[in-house]
């Protein structure tokens, strides 16, 4: 295995600079050898590489940790059943791939590079039609928008109630949304920013970025109101509670990163009595702080609850003053809590960094991003 392993990551720094090759040969090789494949993608393809290769590329990294492994691409082809892929489909994208990969790598590819990523994929595909095979739910579930309230000119926070069937989801987790109304086959995850309950009703905060990775997400947060009709799919994700803990608990998010901590919080308030619970919240700028309010709330409901929000850029601000990641460090340390962590890569990857210089082991910490971290 650990050979196996070795072959894996060693292979893949042949072609990891030129993802963009990758992607483009992968994609043009998959529709020549099966052109109905064409119809199960977005019209426009800019991202859509990236992720299927980001999903492929974790998956033969976690190969030396076969629970995770299992776990994870269970939870992937659960979550591949929204694209009506079959073992057809999945036996001509083995055939992409390994085209793909030999190509972009050169001279430098050789028998056992392909031998590896052979019986690596084969192990991928076989874990995730199980998955895919043994959910019950339907592929995905159609959501109608109850509410949409706008934060300023790039951030909305939206209701939906799945239709139909019970959603089950754990807080701190994530799904894909599809609006076919505006962007049909085109998926984004987001965090569900609420405890599960019998309403069947999640609620997502969604911010805009830039470029075409935000069609989705301009559509949700300047187009869409309430009676439109979501698709949601499987809920993935492994940032939920550890209720067997009794270790207190730090949780610090940057940005609409609010929305699966305040999953957490919310789960919490329903058993928690003797844990503490430290939520550190932050933003650019004090509007941007759009939850504050919310969270006020609960801290006055709950008094294992505290809250500290931050700002980097507004040296006004009447509350913590710089990044998210330099305010906790100030209040550290934190190596007796279970920490949570949600926001950008950047805010996620200085967080992390804080976390280890404190000495917090990296079991006690689960984390989330918003792009590449």
């Amino acid at each position: 295995m650990e050979n196996f392993a070795r072959l894996l990551k060693e292979s893949w720094t042949l072609v990891e600079e030129d993802r963009n090759r990758l992607s483009g040969h992968f994609y043009a090789r998959l529709f020549l050898l099966d052109p109905e494949l064409r119809k199960l993608f977005p019209v426009q393809m800019s991202g859509q590489g990236d992720r299927i290769l980001e999903a492929i590329v974790t998956a033969t990294q976690t190969v030396g940790d076969p629970e995770s492994f299992d776990e994870y691409l269970r939870a992937l082809g659960r979550d591949h059943r929204k694209y009506h892929v079959d073992a057809t489909h999945y036996e001509t994208m083995g055939v992409a791939l390994l085209d793909a990969l030999r190509s972009t790598a050169g001279d430098g590819w050789n028998l056992e590079y392909d031998q590896a990523w052979r019986e690596a994929y084969a192990s991928i595909s076989e874990k995730m039609l199980a998955g895919a095979e043994a959910d019950e739910n339907p592929p995905f579930w159609h959501a109608e928008v109850l509410t949409h309230e706008r934060h300023g000119p790039d951030t909305a926070v939206l209701t939906v109630r799945a239709l139909q069937h019970p959603l089950p989801w754990k807080a701190g987790q994530y799904v894909s949304v599809e609006a076919p109304r505006y962007h049909p086959r085109v998926w984004r995850t987001y965090s569900v920013a609420n405890a599960p309950n019998d309403d069947n009703v999640l609620e997502f905060h969604v911010r805009t970025p830039a470029g075409a990775a935000g069609w989705l997400s301009g559509a949700l947060v300047r187009r869409t109101k309430p009676g439109d009709l979501l698709r949601v799919a499987a809920p993935m994700g492994s940032m939920t509670l550890d209720q067997s803990s009794a270790r207190d608990i730090l949780c610090v998010a940057g940005g609409v990163g609010l929305a699966p901590i305040k999953a957490l919080v919310e789960e919490l308030t329903n058993f928690n009595r003797t844990r503490w619970v430290h939520v550190f919240y932050g933003a650019r700028r004090p509007e941007e702080l759009y939850g504050l309010a919310g969270l006020t709330e609960l801290v006055s409901a709950h008094p294992w609850l505290s809250v500290t929000p931050a700002c980097s850029e507004d040296p006004d601000f009447d509350g913590e003053l710089g990044d998210i990641s330099d305010v906790v460090t100030r209040y550290g340390p934190w190596t007796t809590h279970d920490c949570y962590v949600s926001g950008s890569g950047p805010m996620v990857r200085a967080t992390l960094r804080a976390l280890a210089a404190d000495d917090v082991s990296p079991e006690h910490i689960r984390y989330d991003t918003f792009g590449n971290l």
